[in-house]
């Protein structure tokens, strides 16, 4: 079932989608909207437990410190015994996260129903 929130912020949207909290990240991320979106991120993924879905279909523009909202929630998520998965098709944002390694500890999904219909644990804790 979808459940729709209200927008949080103009960069980040928050819903529920089969059990998971879907973060939709929107537009530019830099350093400026990621002071915008943190306070919000922490609060959907610090809670126990937490299936978070981060995807990144609306951005525009994704620069390091999107990289560093990604990294942040998906420790938060896995420190806390929740699962994180992340959806992006983004061609430069795709390449930031292999460089960075970080597509090989938050693995990207094409689709969001491909990310809620993985059964295997998303976003493997494989060192920090």
């Amino acid at each position: 079932m979808r459940q729709e929130s209200a927008s949080p912020t103009r960069h980040l949207r928050v819903r529920h989608d089969r059990g998971h909290t879907v973060l939709e990240f929107r537009g530019e991320i830099d350093i400026a909207s990621a002071a915008e979106i943190a306070p919000r991120l922490d609060h959907e993924t610090g809670r126990p437990g937490a299936l978070v879905v981060l995807d990144l279909g609306g951005i525009e523009f994704f620069d390091c410190s999107g990289l560093r909202l990604l990294y942040r929630a998906r420790n938060q998520v896995l420190d806390r015994g929740g699962q994180v998965r992340l959806v992006c098709t983004h061609p430069l944002t795709l390449r930031m996260l292999r460089i960075t390694g970080l597509a090989g500890l938050l693995p990207p999904c094409r689709t969001l129903d491909e990310a809620l219909g993985v059964s295997r644990p998303g976003g493997r804790r494989t060192g920090r």
